[in-house]
């Protein structure tokens, strides 16, 4: 029996369409939106949108072990970022007070912007995991046209997040 519950939950999870959850995807422009980042600043996307490479990544909650292990990634190569003419922005659900504990405490000198509704990552159509109950962790390379040039989709591998966006840095540059 329960075997069928758990399929019938992996039917609406996976089957479940939405009118307004349109998926960014590679190609795609990315919507103009705006969140307040860890310090309380509303951070409108059209402000930076044409001036540098976008690197905007996804991720579950704060100080969660992989969430912190992909975050001091990117601090550890902000400068190889600077240096490829990307901003790094990390978007999830917490509040500002919360993202701007977890940039404290691990030095992370990049843009945190706190997604408490949910709506930009419904904007990007970013998914959701293990039957709705994790957020998804993905990552988008903007290039300075506002362009979806790449998208990297893995929720155990957050140091590859890093990888994957410097790779694709070097190769549009």
């Amino acid at each position: 029996m329960a075997i069928y519950f758990l399929l019938f939950i992996s039917y609406l999870n996976f089957n479940t369409k939405s009118d307004d959850m349109k998926k960014i995807s590679v190609g795609s422009l990315i919507p103009s939106f705006e969140l307040k980042d860890q310090n309380g600043q509303l951070f409108p996307i059209d402000s930076v949108l044409g001036k540098k490479n976008l690197v905007i990544y996804f991720y579950p909650k704060d100080d969660s072990p992989g969430c912190t292990k992909e975050a001091c990634a990117f601090r550890d190569q902000f400068e190889v970022f600077e240096e490829a003419d990307a901003l790094i922005i990390g978007i999830s659900a917490q509040s500002v007070e919360s993202h701007f504990n977890f940039a404290q405490k691990h030095n992370l000198k990049f843009t945190l912007l706190s997604d408490n509704e949910n709506k930009v990552r419904k904007l990007f159509g970013v998914p959701t995991n293990f039957f709705g109950l994790i957020s998804g962790r993905v990552t988008y390379i903007i290039n300075k046209e506002g362009k979806v040039v790449y998208l990297f989709n893995s929720q155990t591998q957050a140091e590859k997040h890093v990888e994957e966006a410097l790779r694709i840095l070097q190769e549009i540059k």
